[in-house]
């Protein structure tokens, strides 16, 4: 019989983050794809990821609604409260033969109590990573909950064998954003005019002649200064006059702050040089970066695809603290001044040799024939 593998995606960036696997799961004569989307991917407030989700072809057994409004720490304890609630009964009903969670959003962890509490075998994707933030807690927590760990890095191997994983059951698979990084590497020019595929809102840009992509999210710690935050790279980017495309932040403790200084600094100073989107499709949105400039901002893309993409990412504040990183990031604070330095080295450097830290490409295809092949248990014991 098929191993039942239920894929739970809670958000818009989690769904580039397993793509690739879903895609490979559900081809994979083994194995059975039961794919539950939940939380902000089915809201449109924050891109409705569900609706490219469903354009790709992958068959939804479950919607999970579970956001709170509020965008602050005790919104999100609630929302991770509801969705606990609501995947156990999920789970019940589906009875999978392994639960898969992703990396390390405030949210997944409801996944993960929801499924380990049943007895049912969690496989920990992206796990082992450093970053600040309530990512940094959550992250590790779901791999104490976890059975199987499938990690992006050597260094994040060794990182979760050391908080007492068994060794052969954490496995350096490579990041599956990777493998749609590789997808678009062929396409050195952009194949679409984002403005007529996907509108947004801002100024009408003439982009052909270079741009930047900007994506920048509250820091769940700093939730407070958010609104400050991303007024230092607005006025920063704005500053450079450069073509910018920015993107919407997610849904943490902040955004709601984050989001009301992007609406008041788009009224007020109505920028000429920015657009506004909320989402694009995986495929689209890595085109974009591979034929853009440079990225702005905190979002992890930076760290993952842009390594292997070789562009130039200007990383501001403790978001990313500590993930690993190639060459191609520069770290700078929450400061218009220094933003808008970076920026310009970043724009002179041009592209970095690709790298492959965080994987090769083939991620998806290695994922599905572990979870078709490896013994799936639920109970085990700390290795010291």
């Amino acid at each position: 019989m098929k191993r039942k593998i239920c894929v739970v995606v809670t958000a818009r960036p989690s769904y580039s983050r397993i793509k690739t696997a879903l895609t490979a799961i559900k081809n994979h004569p083994d194995l059975e794809l039961q794919l539950v989307i939940a939380g902000s991917a089915l809201l449109d407030r924050y891109g409705n990821a569900v609706d490219f989700i469903e354009k790709d072809g992958f068959p939804i057994a479950a919607k999970v609604f579970m956001v709170l409004e509020g965008e602050n720490p005790t919104t999100m304890a609630k929302t991770t409260g509801l969705g606990v609630m609501e995947l156990t009964n999920v789970f019940y009903n589906l009875q999978p033969d392994a639960v898969i969670t992703i990396a390390d959003r405030f949210e997944t962890i409801a996944t993960s109590i929801a499924a380990s509490y049943q007895n049912i075998p969690l496989v920990h994707i992206q796990g082992g990573e450093v970053t600040g933030s309530i990512d940094e807690k959550v992250r590790h927590a779901n791999t104490k909950l976890a059975d199987l760990h499938l990690v992006c890095t050597n260094d994040a191997r060794e990182r979760v064998i050391k908080l007492g994983e068994e060794p052969d059951k954490v496995i350096n698979t490579g990041c599956p954003s990777i493998d749609l990084a590789k997808q678009i590497t062929d396409y050195p020019y952009l194949d679409f005019d984002p403005l007529k595929r996907y509108g947004g809102v801002g100024a009408n840009l003439d982009w052909e002649k270079g741009y930047i992509v900007v994506m920048q999210h509250p820091v769940t710690t700093e939730y407070k200064e958010s609104k400050q935050h991303i007024m230092e790279t607005l006025r920063a980017v704005k500053k450079l006059n450069y073509p910018a495309f920015w993107f919407w932040p997610n849904v943490d403790a902040g955004s709601d702050g984050t989001s009301n200084g992007i609406r008041t600094f788009r009224e007020l100073e109505q920028p000429k040089n920015i657009h506004f989107f909320k989402n694009m499709d995986p495929l689209d949105f890595l085109k974009l970066l591979n034929s853009s400039k440079a990225l702005i901002g905190n979002s992890s893309a930076g760290l993952r695809e842009c390594s292997y993409l070789g562009l130039p990412v200007v990383n501001i504040g403790n978001r990313q603290n500590r993930r690993s990183r190639a060459q191609n990031v520069t770290d700078v604070a929450y400061n218009q001044k220094a933003i808008l330095e970076a920026t310009k080295i970043a724009l002179e450097t041009g592209k970095f040799e690709s790298s492959n830290l965080y994987g090769d490409g083939n991620a998806g295809e290695k994922i599905a024939e572990i979870l078709a092949t490896v013994e799936l248990t639920y109970s085990k014991t700390i290795t010291y």
